[in-house]
């Protein structure tokens, strides 16, 4: 019997929290928590100053216009290239009617300079709605203004304008609305008297 008091005494194995009241055993979960946590975002920061890093690379200079006409609307896109010109992705030398062409390309035509930078870059239209000769209008101005924007130069800009200004500014002018009363705008229903 004296062997069983003996092993009675011996103290067992246990956690080092086993004695000590909840409040505390909650505070020591906490911190060892908090521990890990701390662990695992360091072990997170090393894995990401680990990655290398890519290389800045200049980025190519694009430029974004859009002009209007009437109902027209024309969105170019000009980017360094090799003097390629599209209008709704057709060649401007497939372009149909030649006058129309010869619109179109004239902020190019105007002078040297402005040949000089429509070979350095491509340009881009994109035209919807209107008449024809309206989208040509539209495009011509686009054009116009991504050349002098793409430029960043004060000289295109004022040749443009010497020129003429509607290649820099868009006509505001636009279809007065119908009225009650007569066939159009202004026209107003022939009146009989008998």
């Amino acid at each position: 019997m004296a062997s069983q008091s003996d092993n009675s005494k011996v103290p067992m194995a246990s956690n080092t929290t086993a004695g000590m009241p909840p409040a505390s055993q909650q505070a020591q979960a906490q911190v060892q928590t908090q521990a890990q946590t701390a662990a695992m975002q360091e072990s997170g920061a090393q894995k990401k100053a680990q990655k290398p890093r890519r290389k800045s690379t200049k980025k190519e200079r694009i430029v974004f216009t859009s002009n209007k006409r009437k109902e027209a609307k024309a969105r170019a896109v000009i980017k360094k290239g090799t003097g390629r010109i599209t209008i709704n992705s057709i060649d401007i030398n497939m372009f149909e009617p030649k006058e129309l062409r010869s619109l179109m390309l004239e902020p190019i035509n105007i002078s040297n300079i402005a040949r000089e930078i429509a070979k350095g870059i491509d340009i881009k239209v994109n035209v919807n709605g209107g008449g024809i000769s309206a989208q040509a209008q539209a495009a011509r101005g686009a054009i116009a203004k991504g050349i002098a924007e793409y430029a960043e130069s004060d000289t295109i800009r004022k040749e443009y304008l010497r020129y003429d200004r509607s290649l820099l500014v868009a006509d505001p002018r636009r279809v007065e609305p119908k009225k009650f009363k007569g066939p159009k705008a202004r026209a107003r229903f022939q009146t009989s008297y008998r």
